[in-house]
């Protein structure tokens, strides 16, 4: 027996479909939504539907954006001679939080994942060599994840991008700040080791 009404049900659905929603957060956002006033419920299905409608990928950096190249790419303080190179668009905001890099990205919309099947040209691993023709990029900096995809996503790139003779670097990872090493596990030890920078 279906306790909800189909409407709600079908609602309750399409929250749980969000990543890292579960059945339990569905159900209590579909019942915030109801208990909105009309003009409020509006607003936010008005939202959704403006930001499906706007929003697409810049035609440089494939980031999303609301026009045809995004405010990093026309930003003319920023370093045009070294890249990024970011699994998704929220990986651009978790960098951007830091304030400490300043020059430009690439959003790859995914990694490399034989068993997904998700193949090179299923990312924009393309459109980033196009970017790299003219000479003026010195610099490409691997920021993918450091799970086995985004290592082996990191490296298939750097092997198609040394011999344009441009740096490719890889961010460093290791112990995170206010840990303890007794917690660390090897691999998280030997990137950190390797990681090391003089002080």
């Amino acid at each position: 027996m279906n306790v909800f009404p189909r409407p709600l049900d079908v609602l309750v659905e399409k929250f749980a479909a969000l990543p890292g929603v579960g059945r339990k957060s569905a159900q209590r956002m579909a019942f915030y939504v109801l208990g909105l006033p009309d003009a409020d419920a509006e607003a936010f299905a008005d939202a959704i539907r403006e930001a499906k409608r706007t929003v697409h990928r810049c035609k440089v950096c494939q980031n999303l954006t609301d026009s045809e190249v995004c405010p990093i790419c026309s930003g003319a303080r920023r370093d045009d001679t070294v890249i990024c190179v970011v699994t998704d668009p929220k990986d651009v905001v978790a960098m951007e939080r830091g304030r400490e890099y300043n020059g430009l990205y690439h959003v790859l919309h995914g990694v490399l994942s034989p068993m997904n099947r998700v193949g090179p040209d299923d990312i924009t691993v393309k459109e980033l060599l196009a970017r790299l023709g003219d000479g003026k990029v010195k610099e490409v900096i691997m920021a993918t994840n450091t799970d086995t995809e985004g290592e082996a996503t990191a490296m298939y790139i750097s092997r198609l991008i040394k011999p344009l003779g441009i740096k490719v670097t890889r961010i460093a990872y290791g112990i995170p700040v206010g840990s303890n090493l007794e917690f660390a596990d090897d691999a998280t030890l030997l990137h950190a080791i390797e990681g090391r920078r003089e002080m």
